[in-house]
């Protein structure tokens, strides 16, 4: 697993330990097709990485010139290997991570008390484990949390037989695509 683009390109990222590990990293293809897609709006980007696993995403995000990341994930072994995964590829990133279980009700809105009341993500990428049915949930969670800008681009990534809507509240799905078992969505924010 490697950064696929911008200054940190072709640093090799830790992955998990062992096989069979909870944490599923997203391919260096797929994401080298997300950065593709979303190209320069990640370049002064606020984003917010959840279930961010390697931190792969956040990452990317960060050598292609995003602002700053947030990393969120509930295992406290990911944690530890953004960590590693940030000191190997950046000498001061501008990146916070925050240990917190998004599958409760209330974990969006704990995690913005965590910021000042103007604060506001760019891009918001959503990587839920698969099978469990959480993706719908958390796009409803992010859009009514106050926490995208204006211009926000929510980047689910689940299953490919997953049915997703083409309109959660104000997010609007505007692209699809798959690759193998994975599906991504991208919804952008309508008023």
């Amino acid at each position: 697993m490697r950064i696929t683009g911008g200054t940190a390109c072709g640093r090799r990222l830790t992955g998990p330990k062992k096989k069979g590990d909870s944490i599923r990293p997203t391919s260096d293809r797929v994401r080298e097709a997300i950065f593709n897609i979303l190209a320069e709006t990640v370049s002064g980007a606020t984003v917010l990485d959840l279930f961010a696993g390697t931190g792969a995403l956040g990452l990317e995000s960060l050598s292609r010139g995003a602002e700053s990341v947030v990393f969120v994930d509930k295992d406290p072994g990911a944690l530890e290997i953004i960590g590693l995964n940030l000191k190997a590829c950046f000498s001061q990133p501008p990146a916070r991570a925050f240990k917190l279980d998004l599958s409760q009700d209330l974990s969006i809105q704990r995690l913005q008390r965590q910021f000042p009341t103007t604060y506001r993500f760019n891009l918001v990428f959503l990587d839920p484990p698969y099978e469990k049915n959480l993706a719908e949930k958390l796009v409803k969670m992010v859009e009514s949390s106050g926490i995208l800008a204006e211009n926000a681009t929510v980047i689910v990534e689940d299953r490919q037989n997953q049915n997703l809507p083409a309109r959660i509240n104000r997010l609007q799905l505007t692209d699809r695509r798959r690759y193998g078992e994975t599906g991504l969505w991208f919804y952008s924010l309508s008023s």
